[in-house]
């Protein structure tokens, strides 16, 4: 049995409650005993509080600056890649060690039983294990060969090895599979405030991620993308827009929308649509610009040059984030009904499933308007975009026409945007003429937090000869050309 800090703190938390239990004339009853350490595991503020990295790790900047949906209006540097290395360690010492703690607490026999009053042990282990596994896909997915196997040791392990990407994907694979066949029924999970303990929504997520992940392997490995792919549709993804899973952010300030945070609260406005992306949607007359993007103090919707240094515009010059998608307390999409009828399209015209790849990437334009622009995507609006010359489906060219509705369905879904158009190519995108980076290509990869080659360095170096160099150029194991 795994042990992490929090069940050896909370061992010691239980022997020191029994051992001042025994009534004597000194009992001062619950007087000294402090509400902030509870002795009894609450696996539920343990989801919670876990759960809310799935805000952040949609809404990041960073990726939707590398797929040019975003681009920077003041200092313009994250859009010329000036950072390279990105720290990962956070993702260890929060969420996933707390996912691994529930799954330990609803395991172990001591304390099983009163993990239970939180939701039965197996519905809270199968959240953690599919909440875990998305959180290791997002990640391996930005660095590639990454600590797996021998993570989330506590003590006994401070220098854990990478793992390959194939590695984690294959184990992700089955996690994934097995998660969502692991509910049983028994009570809801309490804590969960993505989708409030529904069995049933979480089972439809993690057979949408393991679809996602199966495309991933298109080009290195497409025998068995396609027998994932295809046990994936047959154990039940997303099935409409009502399917859609987001985080919901508060109209409080400690867990506000970032963008409200940027726009509103600091009033920095570092960030607007970028004119990539806006250029792109004026040229297809797409109706989603208008839930997508805000026009400019003169009305009119203009991108913020991509890139450009030295600025020569302010805020008010360029199209800020759509106000719909910035409130305080707006949504951020996690995955999408969208997201599976493209992958459907693509799949189909890979030969991996049956259909017709034409009535998928219809209707997941269709869905997509939908979900961006709810009634005013009526049967007319959604035949016109149709027809635009750049969007009528073409069998000659149909993976460039999915793989670029998918970008702009994905707008503001940054890792999984950046993760597909490695994996397509398509859209073209062209890096900023005065990039910061050494290759002055848009990268392809995050490298390692600086402090792996010094506190892991023996792994640092086994997992550099193994993917390649530590470099914003190195592509992950999926991404082919």
């Amino acid at each position: 049995m795994k042990k992490t800090f929090a069940y050896k703190s909370l061992a010691v938390a239980v022997a020191l409650s029994i051992a001042t239990t025994s009534c004597d004339p000194g009992d001062f009853g619950d007087m000294n005993v402090s509400p902030n350490n509870p002795s009894t595991p609450n696996t539920a503020g343990f989801f919670t509080s876990a759960l809310r990295n799935f805000g952040a790790m949609t809404t990041e900047m960073v990726p939707s600056l590398y797929t040019q949906h975003f681009g920077d209006v003041t200092y313009i540097e994250d859009s010329r890649y000036k950072t390279i290395n990105f720290n990962f360690s956070g993702y260890y010492t929060g969420p996933l060690i707390a996912y691994q703690t529930i799954i330990d607490l609803n395991t172990n026999a001591d304390t099983k039983t009163t993990a239970a009053a939180n939701g039965s042990n197996n519905n809270q282990i199968a959240i953690a294990r599919i909440a875990k596994a998305y959180t290791y896909m997002w990640m391996t997915d930005r660095w590639g060969d990454i600590p797996y196997s021998q993570a989330l040791k506590g003590k006994s392990n401070f220098s854990p090895a990478y793992d390959t990407q194939q590695s984690i994907y294959t184990d992700l694979f089955n996690e994934l599979k097995q998660a969502q066949a692991q509910f049983d029924g028994g009570a809801t999970v309490k804590g969960d405030i993505i989708l409030n303990g529904n069995a049933t929504r979480w089972k439809k997520f993690a057979n949408t991620l393991r679809m996602i992940m199966a495309l991933r392997l298109s080009k290195v490995d497409p025998t068995k993308g396609k027998a994932e792919f295809a046990a994936a549709m047959a154990d039940g993804p997303l099935a409409s827009n009502a399917d859609n899973v987001k985080y919901g952010y508060l109209s409080e300030a400690n867990n506000e929308h970032p963008l409200y945070n940027n726009y509103i609260t600091t009033n920095r406005k570092d960030f607007a649509v970028s004119n990539t992306f806006i250029n792109y949607l004026v040229k297809t007359k797409d109706p989603r610009i208008t839930a997508m993007a805000d026009p400019n103090i003169e009305q009119k919707y203009v991108g913020v040059p991509y890139g450009v240094f030295p600025p020569t515009w302010k805020a008010q010059d360029v199209s800020l984030a759509a106000s719909a998608i910035r409130q305080q307390n707006s949504t951020a999409n996690i995955v999408t009904y969208a997201q599976v009828l493209f992958s459907q399209a693509e799949a189909a015209k890979l030969g991996w499933i049956p259909g017709d790849a034409k009535t998928y990437y219809e209707s997941a334009i269709k869905a997509s308007m939908e979900q961006w622009l709810g009634a005013a995507a009526t049967a007319a609006a959604v035949s016109d975009f149709l027809q635009q010359p750049d969007v009528a489906y073409d069998d000659a060219k149909a993976l460039q026409q999915i793989a670029t509705q998918k970008w702009v369905a994905l707008f503001y879904q940054g890792n999984e945007a950046w993760a597909e158009w490695r994996r397509t190519g398509y859209p073209a995108l062209t890096p900023p003429a005065n990039a910061l980076n050494p290759s002055k290509q848009i990268p392809h990869r995050m490298a390692y937090p600086v402090t792996e080659q010094t506190l892991n360095k023996v792994n640092y170096d086994k997992a550099i000869a193994n993917q390649g160099a530590d470099t914003q150029d190195t592509r992950v194991w999926w991404d082919k050309k």
